[in-house]
Formats: C-alpha cells, structure tokens, sequence
C-alpha cells in the first residue's frame, strides 16, 4: 500500500510563506484555490516527492502562531553537497538559522523558521 502526505496549516499571510518555501525550500506551487467556503489556499511540493503542503487562510480568522519551538518539519538530505545547496539557498532567500529546541538538531542540521514560527530543520 503506497500513502501520500499532506501536512495542512492556516496562516494569516500565505504570500509571506510562499518565499520561505519557494524561494527558500525550492517548494513548487502545485495548486491554489480562491474563496473556496471562505478560504484560500495554496499547495506545495517538489517533484518526484509523495508528501506536500497545504497552507490555508480564512478572511478575519487569526490563525496564530506556532504553538511551541520543538513543532517541526524534517528534511533529511543525505547528499551533504544537496545539503549545503539547500542551507545556501535559504541564506540567499534571507532566512538566517535559528538556534534549535532541541540540541540535537543543532548537531545534526540546521534550523530555519518560517514567518509563522513554525520551524523547518534539514538534516
């Protein structure tokens, strides 16, 4: 049995995470919607990959912040030169890292958060 994945938020600004994911992670736009039961959305991934992002935003809804420091996303990339094209890139996009929750993360990836404080490590 083959799954997909699809890890869905709101926000209050997709526009300002679309340059975190795009021009940061290199995340494609996959599809949008407009005024969809009162939301707006957009999806994102990358080719050859089962897993995608979907952020969500609903007009006079506060979608918050991340709750904690430790909600994550982990992108193992086990090319250390693909690693370091990615670490490069998010430094190019503006994103600079930020110190983990977690020590281990620290060790073994680096930390970037996007404008909603959730958090992305590659690894």
């Amino acid at each position: 049995m083959r799954f997909c994945l699809r890890v869905a938020r709101p926000t209050n600004d997709i526009n300002k995470l679309l340059i975190f994911y795009c021009d940061g992670l290199g995340f494609k736009i996959i599809y949008q919607f407009h005024d969809h039961e009162g939301f707006d959305g957009i999806m994102l991934g990358k080719p050859d990959c089962d897993y995608h992002l979907e952020f969500t935003s609903k007009k006079e809804h506060d979608a918050g912040k991340a709750p904690t420091q430790d909600n994550l996303l982990v992108f193992y990339i086990p090319e250390r030169m693909e690693w370091e094209n990615a670490i490069q890139k998010m430094l190019t996009a503006g994103y600079d890292p930020v110190k983990s929750f977690k020590p281990y993360w620290d060790t073994q990836g680096k930390t970037f958060e996007d404008p909603d404080g959730y958090r992305v490590v590659l690894q």
